[in-house]
């Protein structure tokens, strides 16, 4: 069942205030409809006085830079794009279950002093759902005083995507769910630019055959491959080529994960190893 067009309505008025109220803000603009929304609630109510920024480094996918573009262009967003330097820090190429926190702390550490210079609050598209993952960037935000509109206004993953259709944002609506490229690659195996990258061009090629949410697990030479369980079938008739294009990349092994698309999948080894929550914090 869908959100009601009343509650979804109440949101919009809801989060459009915390803006009014915020007065300017920079908002960190990462590609997916939960920050999308954001920049253009935040544009729509204060204009320039709403800066989208967007943190360019090998772990944000070309593709997903890209549709950042096309975004800034087609609602005429007050935007910039920064180099954040995560991939240089030894505490993010170790890749610890801090990394997260590591790499926000690099966005944020940028971010501050343009919101300074321009007497701003940052704000990220965290919403509720992301509360019941396993999120450690989410101290970083805490730590730099980084707002969260949506959970200020109760709203979750749903109706972030209700909204986005509510403001004309269709497409963006149904985009799946995304994440940074360092996402693919296990707890304690170095984050190294070749692996991003392998990583990268893999799920672009999985891309150009139609396959819209897919996830590509490296794990040394085996390619992990997720898709939703209901299109699984389907990518046996591109069998040869993935197997041949995962060569291409460096990959011996191409598996078809059986479980599915998931988010976060590579956060189950978290749940093995702790046992409760305050285990899981003492590992950030």
């Amino acid at each position: 069942m869908g959100v009601q067009t009343s509650s979804i309505e109440s949101a919009i008025v809801e989060l459009e205030r915390w803006f009014s109220d915020a007065g300017r803000v920079v908002v960190a603009l990462s590609g997916g409809v939960d920050s999308a929304v954001l920049a253009v609630l935040g544009h729509r109510v204060l204009g320039e006085d709403s800066l989208a920024m967007t943190a360019v480094s090998p772990s944000l996918a070309r593709d997903e830079l890209e549709g950042v573009r096309r975004l800034v262009n087609q609602c005429s967003l007050n935007y910039r794009e920064i180099q954040t330097d995560e991939i240089d820090d030894p505490r993010y190429i170790q890749n610890g279950p801090n990394r997260c926190y590591v790499c926000k702390s690099h966005l944020f550490a940028e971010l501050e002093p343009v919101a300074r210079s321009l007497n701003a609050t940052m704000v990220v598209g965290t919403n509720l759902d992301d509360l019941g993952d396993y999120r450690p960037g989410l101290r970083a935000a805490q730590e730099f005083g980084v707002g969260s509109p949506y959970l200020d206004c109760g709203v979750n993953k749903q109706m972030v995507r209700s909204i986005a259709r509510a403001i004309g944002l269709e497409t963006l609506a149904e985009k799946p769910a995304s994440a940074c490229l360092a996402s693919r690659i296990p707890y304690g195996v170095p984050v190294t630019i070749q692996r991003l990258s392998a990583v990268e061009r893999l799920e672009q090629f999985l891309h150009r055959l139609g396959l819209s949410s897919v996830r590509v697990r490296h794990h040394g030479e085996i390619a992990r491959i997720e898709v939703p369980v209901e299109v699984g079938p389907s990518i046996w008739q591109h069998r040869e080529q993935i197997v041949a294009e995962a060569e291409r990349l460096g990959f011996l092994y191409s598996t078809l994960d059986l479980a599915g698309f998931r988010s976060g999948s590579m956060n189950r080894v978290l749940e093995r190893t702790t046992g409760d929550e305050e285990d899981r914090q003492a590992l950030v």
